[in-house]
């Protein structure tokens, strides 16, 4: 039996941020914490927030890491504590939001971090969760809209939360916010939505209207990523792809599969900090013919909805892509070793992610996996 559900509230649209003060008092807040990192707070998108959000003296944490910590959650819950805070305002990329959701989980349950990790029964221990509100400013990781969040533990592991209770109480979408990114960053994100779409619908998971959702969110991700890296002023881009971001979330309810086990375990490596989305666009090839013969009707639909003619190699088409937006193509030139690799399976292998791949990947597949993205 399929069981349906969908998400929360979105306000989406150029100046949605304007919104941030009225939605604060609707949920209840006086005194959030605002959670971002060095360089949104640097360029100026926080103070634009702030600003919008009508709070005369804010109570802030820019510490967040490119990949967050369990190390970070921790401080920043300290700081929330500390300051007598009420809720919680994630402003950035992925990495805010995520470390928002692990502040808002903790803020009053008293319980370390591990005690809620899905891989150990850890989701049905969550009870109550802070207020959240989440506001993106890159278009790739969705997070905003999403039920889970992704934290490095102390123990080296990149581990995946996931629960209902984890989506933000609200998301406000506006693309100006991205109108400023540059071009690396804006297509690493953009491959992300992608990914994200990819990867929901081929998970096997039933659940038809996150499937359209994922499906529609490549559609707008396809046509407008090159425009978004090529002009960052490009209004229509920037709104496109944000819908994207979003959409790629929504239909991530139903699972994502090996790309992100993957991404996840050299995620991790501390030393190489490397970013998500761009993991993503280099594993994504070898991934999908990985999965081809295990959702070949799926496969189909997915070029259909890039615009592609059947024939067209989907794998090889994403590589193009890629190229042409000026990301690396493999691994190795993003700093990963063959020396890593069993670490690099060991982790892939154990995480949630893999779970709804759509082709049961052994250690012995992830290493093969690996070779050819190295």
């Amino acid at each position: 039996m399929a069981v349906l559900s969908f998400l929360t509230t979105t306000h989406f649209d150029f100046g949605a941020i304007q919104r941030t003060g009225k939605e604060l008092s609707r949920l209840g807040v006086g005194n959030p914490l605002f959670i971002t990192d060095k360089g949104v707070r640097t360029v100026g998108l926080l103070d634009q927030v702030l600003a919008a959000s009508g709070i005369e003296q804010p109570m802030i944490y820019d510490n967040t890491p490119p990949n967050p910590t369990e190390e970070a959650v921790n401080e920043a819950l300290a700081h929330f504590r500390e300051s007598g805070c009420d809720g919680v305002v994630c402003v950035g990329g992925g990495s805010p939001i995520d470390l928002g959701k692990a502040v808002a989980l903790l803020a009053d349950s008293g319980a370390e971090l591990q005690t809620y990790d899905p891989m150990q029964g850890g989701a049905k221990r969550i009870s109550a969760v802070a207020p959240l509100i989440a506001i993106p400013t890159t278009a790739g990781t969705g997070s905003e809209v999403s039920s889970g969040f992704v934290i490095v533990m102390n123990d080296g592991r990149k581990a995946t939360f996931a629960s209902p209770k984890l989506t933000p109480s609200l998301a406000i979408c506006d693309p100006e916010l991205t109108m400023g990114l540059p071009p690396q960053l804006t297509a690493a994100t953009g491959m992300d939505a992608i990914a994200h779409c990819i990867e929901a619908v081929l998970s096997p998971v039933v659940n038809p209207p996150a499937e359209g959702v994922g499906l529609d969110g490549l559609w707008r991700a396809w046509r407008h990523i090159e425009r978004a890296v090529q002009d960052g002023s490009d209004r229509e881009a920037r709104w496109q792809m944000m819908m994207a971001s979003t959409e790629g979330a929504m239909a991530f309810s139903k699972g994502l599969g090996a790309v992100h086990a993957m991404s996840h375990a050299a995620g991790r490596i501390p030393d190489l900090k490397l970013h998500h989305g761009t993991l993503n666009a280099v594993l994504l090839p070898a991934v999908i013919r990985f999965n081809a013969e295990a959702a070949p009707e799926k496969i189909a639909r997915l070029k259909q909805a890039a615009g592609l003619g059947p024939d067209a190699d989907l794998a090889s088409e994403i590589a193009q892509l890629n190229a042409r937006i000026k990301l690396p193509a493999t691994l190795g030139e993003m700093g990963v070793k063959p020396a890593m690799m069993d670490e690099l399976v060991h982790y892939a292998s154990n995480d949630l992610s893999g779970r709804t791949n759509p082709r049961a990947a052994s250690p012995d597949d992830y290493r093969q996996l690996f070779s050819e993205a190295m």
